[in-house]
């Protein structure tokens, strides 16, 4: 459909490929009235009303190249803080390779609702729930309509940023093919295939699609600036606890027993397998060579639609939806972090992991370097947080013919199925009756390997293997293996290609290692169930402007949760580090047997949300337009009620101007995984090296609520159009996370705080190395930090605003053709949050996140502009179009705090501090797409993005780029064609 107004125009203007209707009406197209459906249950309401929706037609998508989901969501100016890119190292991300979420305003995705056809969507149960769009029927959508106003009074919670709407086409006769394929250096290209069919009679439509689409893996080292020199970015994949890794000798002292004789040294391999010897002489090796960028992945939907006439009053429909997507290889570091050292019972320490003397690595590393331990070494020490079985060798178990480097591998599978059938009665002219039933089930599968410590410390002790029984024998013999922790394991770096000088008779062995490092999998799964009702038509009142309007309604919603973990990660088969070695399952606390991925119970949580809604619209003049929504949502038990209106209105104030407005009052009530008693473990940066962090859910949670407020310019002269709209949101008792960063930064500001009473509940939070996995205990410092415990929790307030802007100018005849141009921009004002406390004492100060990175805080990175421009020609057959991209600049905040990467670094000699990566310079991206049209039928498009082959700028990051706002990808080169018959 396509408008025949210059106003109408503001409403194809989705932050992208707005401005389009007046080359569409130049070429001929029938013109009329766009009826939009999203922000209102009244039927036909016209795209001039009160509400600031946008829509985003099939059409213009294409005129763009037809993008991606993740290229399309990163590039709205309306939206920040996207999930799409590999991002394995934020724990807003993790595992969630595969997904791809829509973020409106930066406020979160779990803030924005996503429906198909006005009917809800399941989130995932990831750490933060969201919609999955790369599972949406693709190939079935006519156009995106997006609302960018709180919609709570309409639709209930998580339209507290706004509403995505995918509307799937009705009118389609015939077939519709098409694909592309799209090149992209250092990868085998991605490509994409889709396929539907339509068909309509007098009292029956139907449609069928079919989508298919594959990215290639973009390895990061095939990328100079994802992987750096440790002097370039120290925190860019860069770890004390690798290998070769960084060991203390151990002798006997009399009267003492056995005891450090020498202090902290690197193993002598580490700089020619590609390591960094800080100042103090300790190792650091780099993980991310091993990763990649974009992994694998096939992903495909398929969708039926069908709508049936019963009579002249009733109409059926009926929509399946089925769509799957699998990561087959996801990449990660050869081994893990050991982040709980060994039982007494495998002849470990509480400070660490043993290698004794006659351990044949040990045995060649001191023959190939003398003097590289004291005379009298007995023993070497790993202290628990500065070692990893294997690193910057890779892991031989694992390698293959697609895995040369041997990196770490898993598996994602996210699988969704839906359907959602109504009735439709139209009571009289002026009058409709619909219910609806939706069920949507979403699954998710993800897996990996991590290391059974106490398994770790016997192979150490020439122990190790399936076949060995423990301390039965002589180590290393009858079946048992030893595990060669030094850096003379590894013939080569498979990311470098440096050779490893001399030779590796006692490299590990795949047996050895498979034995210990183990496969540890999860499977959330979540599922919806919603019943609805309306009633909507004319009250029978009319006003000067016309009849009004009115609209009521009644909701029943069940969201369920539910997630299972495999025997290695599961708490009740595996509750104590030696229960793989002995089977025991007595041990407080019970913090299970891996040594960094975590382990977790199985949990289910549901709820239950009763809603009633309504609303009027009120044509109080022609030129005056009111709506008045109103919605009483109850989740029952500790989460409680809440009542929610709303006011729109808009005013046309000539010919040229207009006036919209609304106030409202919304909400979020929390999902069913954050209310499960469960914990999740996500894995983040703290003192420079990563460390399971243990984020558990909140029974008594209670709603967020909100105040939204906006008010905006509609601007229609002739050949220029515009809308100038001002928004605020100020949301409290936000459902988030703890902040990491503030609880770490506040409990070792001081070292008295660790002895001071007030902090003891926030010290208890925190487990250290040598506490023995009791909260609180062992030695107080951050540096020596083993796991800490978070939950989700209402917190502070959160307050955002700007300025959304969109310019049109139709230029008319050029050179025997149309011209056209347009400029999309959003303006962040504010995102002031508000204060937060733990255990009592306030860890993270209110603060301004407008302009910032926000690492590890309760925000997003919210780039103070976002802009796009185009300029379109349009000439017979042949369509042009110039896309300019651009992402402000914003800060690194810890830069200016002088903390985490931009405090002097004592592993560098001189302790220099390092600025690079405090400003995240902004971004200016150029795309060029051409279009030929042969005949009505079909069309051929060459798109090229990215054209200058801009690099994401540098960010104090894992991959050297912020993954939430950057593409990693560089310049690439797309072609597709579509074709109708």
């Amino acid at each position: 459909m396509r408008a025949s107004s210059a106003l109408t125009a503001l409403a194809l203007t989705a932050g992208l490929g707005a401005q389009v209707s007046a080359q569409d009406d130049a070429r001929g197209r029938q013109a009329e009235d766009v009826i939009i459906v999203t922000g209102s249950v009244i039927q036909g309401t016209p795209e001039d009303a009160a509400l600031p929706v946008d829509v985003l037609s099939a059409e213009e998508l294409a005129r763009l190249g037809n993008p991606s989901p993740v290229e399309l969501i990163k590039a709205l100016p309306v939206s920040s803080g996207v999930i799409g890119d590999t991002n394995q190292f934020d724990s807003r991300s993790q595992a969630t390779e595969g997904m791809a979420s829509v973020n409106l305003r930066g406020l979160s995705p779990q803030r924005t609702l996503v429906l198909l056809n006005n009917r809800r969507l399941v989130p995932a149960g990831t750490g933060v729930p969201f919609v999955d769009v790369n599972l949406l029927p693709h190939a079935a959508i006519g156009r995106v309509e997006i609302l960018k106003d709180g919609a709570a009074a309409i639709y209930g919670s998580d339209a507290v940023g706004g509403v995505v709407n995918f509307i799937t086409r009705s009118d389609q006769e015939g077939f519709r093919i098409g694909g592309d394929y799209t090149f992209i250096s250092d990868s085998d290209g991605d490509y994409t295939l889709h396929g539907s069919f339509g068909h309509q009679t007098d009292n029956f439509r139907m449609l069928l699609a079919a989508g298919f689409q594959h990215r290639s893996e973009l390895l990061a080292m095939d990328r100079d600036y994802a992987v750096r020199p440790f002097e370039e970015n120290p925190e860019g994949g860069w770890t004390g606890g690798g290998n070769p890794a960084t060991f203390l000798p151990l002798g006997v002292i009399p009267g003492v027993g056995v005891a450090p004789i020498g202090g902290l040294r690197a193993d002598p391999d580490c700089e020619v397998l590609g390591g960094y010897v800080t100042a103090a002489g300790w190792c650091r090796t780099q993980y991310t060579g091993f990763d990649a960028l974009v992994e694998d992945e096939d992903r495909y939907q398929l969708f039926g639609q069908f709508e049936l006439d019963l009579s002249d009053t009733v109409t059926w429909d009926l929509s399946l939806l089925y769509g799957n997507d699998e990561v087959p290889r996801y990449r990660s570091s050869p081994t893990y972090l050991l982040t709980q050292p060994p039982s007494a019972s495998v002849g470990g320490s509480p400070s660490g992991f043993i290698v004794p003397g006659n351990n044949p690595g040990f045995i060649q590393m001191v023959t190939e370097n003398p003097g590289i331990v004291p005379a009298g070494t007995v023993a070497t020490l790993f202290p628990t947080l500065l070692f990893r079985p294997m690193l910057a060798g890779g892991n031989p178990a694992l390698r293959d013919a697609g895995n040369e480097l041997g990196s770490g591998l898993g598996r994602r599978e996210n699988e969704s199925f839906r359907v959602s059938t109504g009735l439709s009665f139209d009571i009289s002219d002026t009058s409709q009756f619909n219910m609806a039933l939706t069920y949507h089930k979403f699954e998710r599968y993800f897996d990996g390997k991590d290391s059974f410590g106490d398994r770790v410390q016997l192979a150490l002790h020439g122990y190790g293997g399936p076949n060995c029984t423990p301390f039965a024998g002589a180590p290393g013999t009858g079946g048992c293996m030893w595990l060669n922790p030094f850096g003379n394991q590894a013939p080569r770096n498979p990311v470098t290609g440096v050779e490893r000088p001399g030779d590796e008779p006692n490299q590990n062995s795949a047996e050895l290692i498979d034995w210990f490092f183990v496969q540890s999998w999860s499977f959330p799964e979540t599922e919806l169930f919603v019943f609805d009702a309306t009633l909507s038509g004319e009250t029978g009142w009319e006003l000067a402007g016309g009849p009004v309007l009115y609209g009521l309604g009644a909701q029943y919603r069940q969201n369920t949760f539910a997630a299972t973990y495999g025997p290695n990660n599961n708490i009740a088969v595996n509750p104590c580090r030696d229960t793989p070695v002995n089977g025991n399952t007595t041990c407080n606390p019970a913090n299970g047997a891996l040594a960094f991925l975590g382990t977790n119970a199985d949990a289910e949580a549901d709820n239950d949300v009763y809603a009633i809604f309504g609303e009027l619209q009120l044509p109080v003049t022609d030129d005056f337009n009111v709506q008045l929504a109103a919605r009483y949502e109850d989740y029952g038990g500790g989460t409680g009620s809440t009542f929610d209106p709303k006011v729109t209105a808009r005013w046309q104030l000539n010919d040229t101007f207009a006036l919209r407005g609304s106030v409202a009052t919304t909400f979020r009530g929390p999902p069913a995984q954050q209310l499960a008693d469960r914990n999740v473990t996500s894995l983040q940066v703290i003192a420079s090296s990563f460390r399971p962090v243990d984020v558990f859910g909140n029974p008594n949670l209670a709603p967020e609520t909100a105040t939204n407020y906006s008010v905006g310019l509609l601007i229609d002269n002739g050949p220029f159009t515009a809308s100038v709209d001002y928004f605020r949101y100020e949301i409290e008792d936000t459902i988030t996370s703890e902040p990491l960063s503030g609880m770490v930064a506040t409990m070792f500001a001081d070292p008295s705080n660790c002895t001071d009473p007030s902090f003891d509940g926030l010290r208890e939070r925190f487990q250290f190395n040598d506490g023995g996995g009791v909260p609180g205990a062992g030695t107080c410092a951050v540096g020596n930090i083993s796991r800490v415990r978070t939950g989700w929790v209402n917190g502070g307030s959160l307050t955002s605003s700007g300025i959304d802007f969109i310019l049109n100018y139709d230029f008319g005849d050029f050179a025997g053709g149309d011209l056209n141009g347009g400029i999309t921009a959003t303006y962040m004002l504010g995102n002031e949050l508000g204060p937060e406390t733990v255990e009592g004492i306030q860890v993270q100060d209110g603060f301004d996140g407008v302009g910032f990175l926000n690492f590890q805080t309760t925000a997003y990175p919210v780039p103070e502009w976002k802009a796009r421009g185009f300029l379109e020609f349009t000439r017979a057959s042949f369509d042009a179009r110039l896309t300019v991209n651009y992402i402000d600049s914003y800060r690194d905040q810890r830069a200016d705090a002088g903390t985490g990467p931009f405090a002097p670094n004592p592993y560098i000699a001189g302790n220099p501090v390092l600025m690079q990566g405090a400003t995240i310079d902004s971004q200016v991206t150029t795309d060029i797409n051409l279009r030929y049209h042969f005949g009505e039928a079909t069309t051929f498009t060459v798109t090229a993005l990215n054209i200058t082959d801009e690099e994401p700028p540098l960010a104090r990051l894992d991959y050297n780029y912020d993954p939430f706002t950057g593409n990693p990808l560089g310049r690439m080169f797309r072609v597709g064609f579509s074709s109708e018959f």
